[in-house]
C-alpha cells in the first residue's frame, strides 16, 4: 500500500482540460522527483512528465506545450494540469517518486 492517491480524472470531450492531482504523506513526499505516468489497455506504461524538488521539469514530447506538472510543497501535492486533451489521452495515469511502485491511479477518459 502506497502512502500517496491521484485523484482528479474524469470523463471529458476533445479539447476539454482536466487537472490531476497527487496527495502524499509527509514522509513520502520530501524532497524527492515525481513523476505521472500513464497506461491505456494493450500499451506500456509512459512517462508523461517529472518534476525535481528544484522543480525542473521535464514532458514527453506528446505532453509537451499541453501538460504542465508543479508541485506545493507546503501541501505535499503534485499536479498535472492537462489542457487541450485528446481521444489518445484516455489512460490511467498514476503518479510515483520511483518507476515500479504505483498507486491505483486514476482515470482520464477523453470522448472525440
Amino acid at each position: 500500500q502506497v502512502e500517496w492517491v491521484e485523484s482528479g480524472g474524469d470523463f471529458v470531450q476533445a479539447g476539454g482540460s482536466l487537472r490531476l492531482s497527487c496527495t502524499a504523506s509527509r514522509i513520502i513526499f520530501g524532497s524527492k522527483a515525481w513523476a505521472w505516468y500513464r497506461q491505456s489497455p494493450g500499451k506500456q506504461r509512459e512517462l508523461v512528465a517529472s518534476i525535481t524538488d528544484a522543480a525542473t521539469t521535464n514532458y514527453a514530447a506528446s505532453a509537451e506545450g499541453r501538460f504542465t506538472i508543479s508541485r506545493d510543497n507546503a501541501k505535499r501535492v503534485v499536479f498535472l494540469q492537462m489542457n487541450n486533451l485528446k481521444p489518445e489521452d484516455t489512460a490511467r495515469y498514476f503518479c510515483t517518486f520511483r518507476r515500479g511502485i504505483w498507486g491505483q491511479g486514476t482515470q482520464v477518459t477523453v470522448s472525440s
